[in-house]
């Protein structure tokens, strides 16, 4: 499913999407360079978003996700929670695509159906 293209993601910043079209963004993808860091928009302290603004999950020193809700704060790189309440917890990671063409998706993910 496509979110947008690269050129939609400035470096340093953070966006949120909603790719199931819910009226809410339920993705969050963190750009710091050449490399995407997503997450499922989702505090794991109290399952709430984590955007204290549109496309604001940054702190003010660009270098750590905050959650609105309560100010925790999780590393861009893996998720994990390293100030607030949630200590130790980790965002849930959201597997990406980047097209040759710039586009960015959620990757499919495979689902093995097992039969009983």
């Amino acid at each position: 499913m496509k979110l947008c293209h690269w050129n939609d993601l400035p470096d340093g910043e953070s966006r949120g999407f909603d790719p199931a079209g819910r009226g809410q963004d339920t993705v969050l993808i963190v750009r710091q360079g050449e490399r995407l860091y997503a997450y499922a928009d989702l505090c794991p302290h109290l399952d709430t978003p984590m955007a204290w603004r549109k496309d604001k999950y940054l702190n003010a020193a660009g270098d750590r996700i905050v959650c609105a809700a309560h100010g925790a704060l999780f590393d861009i790189t893996n998720g994990l929670c390293t100030l607030g309440p949630c200590l130790g917890d980790a965002l849930v990671p959201v597997p990406l695509t980047v097209q040759a063409n710039g586009e960015i998706h959620i990757a499919p993910t495979n689902h093995k159906e097992t039969n009983p």
